[in-house]
């Protein structure tokens, strides 16, 4: 038995890193998924690579910007496999900039992604869920989304931010209706997101000498996470923060 056996899930950001690795591993706990990303080449390959082993798996392009992107990525779920029962809005992006170096049009792209993705698949996926009889919807926040950052990141923090009180509200607005709204709240993960600081070694080992257990989290640390709250396990879990971050925040 898998934890997640006869669910269906619509993953963004599902072409590569966390969104890949969890949609490797929602498949082999019994789950059907549908990928969604702007990166239909490394989709593709994910897809192939997850039905080649024997799994359920559909790669849509999904832009999460785009509500017409993101009505046709349910319309997949609900077409190819029959229901949607877990949304994981997992797409995002990161840049480093000083406040007073932002440009409004920078400002603007990650709130887009970052804030305006999660409230469209959010709001895409409630009717189909309502329609499976109740869902799951887990919004990949980050400890950003807790406490400031060090570092040229206040345009990621405040979107972080917003994901953490736009899962609780949605959690509070539809828990009567058995759909329940979870954030996770990673600390530095090994994935392309954070490159430009692995590949810094003094950088990274000064930031690693911060973290209470000494290393950086892998997508499947996370994933572990995202699974418990997809899966029947966290039925009484909604409007939580699920924090994952090798100790960072408890200093």
């Amino acid at each position: 038995m898998g934890r997640l056996d006869g669910k269906v899930a619509l993953i963004s950001g599902g072409a590569r890193g966390q969104g890949a690795t969890e949609g490797r591993m929602f498949v082999r706990e019994g789950a059907a998924v549908v990928l969604g990303d702007v990166l239909d080449d490394q989709g593709k390959k994910v897809e192939a690579e997850i039905r080649a082993n024997g799994g359920k798996a559909t790669y849509v392009h999904l832009d999460v910007t785009r509500e017409a992107d993101w009505r046709a990525a349910v319309a997949t779920a609900v077409q190819a496999y029959g229901k949607l029962n877990v949304l994981v809005n997992n797409a995002g992006i990161l840049f480093r900039s000083k406040i007073e170096e932002t440009s409004e049009a920078d400002w603007d792209r990650i709130m887009a992604v970052n804030v305006k993705g999660v409230f469209l698949g959010t709001k895409c996926a409630i009717p189909a869920m309502r329609q499976a009889g109740g869902g799951s919807i887990i919004n990949i926040s980050s400890t950003a989304g807790l406490v400031g950052a060090p570092g040229g990141t206040a345009a990621y923090t405040a979107t972080k931010g917003a994901v953490r009180l736009f899962t609780k509200s949605t959690a509070v607005q539809h828990a009567k209706e058995g759909i329940r709204c979870n954030s996770v709240h990673p600390g530095p993960i090994a994935t392309d997101m954070i490159k430009d600081v692995l590949e810094n070694k003094a950088q990274w080992e000064q930031r690693l000498r911060r973290l209470p257990m000494g290393r950086v989290g892998t997508p499947e640390d996370v994933a572990y996470g995202v699974i418990y709250l997809a899966s029947d396990e966290s039925s009484y879990m909604t409007g939580s923060e699920l924090v994952i971050d090798g100790g960072t925040t408890a200093e």
